[in-house]
């Protein structure tokens, strides 16, 4: 299995043997790529993101550093992979911990085919949205950093719905320079209105 083919990769670590090798055919029968880890060492050495969607189906309790501490390791180093937990009846609290946390599942033991396939791919649409959401964030910085410090003042108030003129009095400039300047700030933004503009910067302020 690699991570650099760009169809979505599911990341088991269990220290369980059996349980790592159930995963293994579940996944690959379903046409899902998979890696197999028994501690989160053995993970934390090998991911290095990148490629396309991917999830990690984490067991709660494991040798070493636990689940829960592999989440907050990742959250830690900003390492951003959307967390699947499974755990056993007893561990329910740990899991809604788990959840509270910023996972996005967990399977509870026993569990059902379909039912663990349906939560791997929420979690897989979930990564997808979530990449997507960070490169649009990263294209709304990089024009936001094409602004001079004028081109920002005038954008902050395009944005908050002032009339030229009211911008033009706020700033100590003439209607024609704030004309001048919203309409570099509309073209350095890619937007073609100020709705669009509105919403480039509320998605880039906004968590995906």
């Amino acid at each position: 299995m690699s991570a650099d083919t760009g169809r979505p990769v599911a990341y088991v670590v269990d220290d369980d043997e059996a349980i790592r090798t159930l995963w293994q055919w579940l996944m690959e029968s379903n046409g899902i790529d998979v890696a197999t880890f028994a501690t989160a060492a053995e993970f934390i050495a090998v991911y290095r993101g990148g490629g396309g969607p991917a999830c990690l189906v984490l067991d709660l309790h494991l040798p070493g550093m636990n689940g829960l501490e592999l989440q907050e390791y990742l959250k830690r180093q900003g390492i951003e992979i959307p967390i699947v937990f499974v755990s056993g009846h007893g561990n329910v609290p740990a899991a809604v911990s788990a959840l509270k946390r910023g996972a996005v599942d967990f399977i509870q033991k026993p569990f059902s085919y379909r039912d663990v396939l349906a939560i791997v791919q929420r979690a897989f649409e979930h990564d997808a949205q979530s990449r997507q959401h960070r490169a649009e964030q990263m294209q709304v910085a990089d024009r936001l950093a094409a602004l001079t410090e004028r081109e920002r003042d005038v954008m902050a108030r395009v944005i908050e719905g002032k009339l030229n003129k009211v911008i033009a009095d706020e700033l100590n400039i003439s209607i024609k320079t704030v004309e001048f300047h919203r309409a570099k700030v509309m073209e350095k933004m890619g937007a073609a209105s100020v709705a669009s503009l509105v919403q480039q910067i509320a998605r880039y302020s906004s968590n995906p």
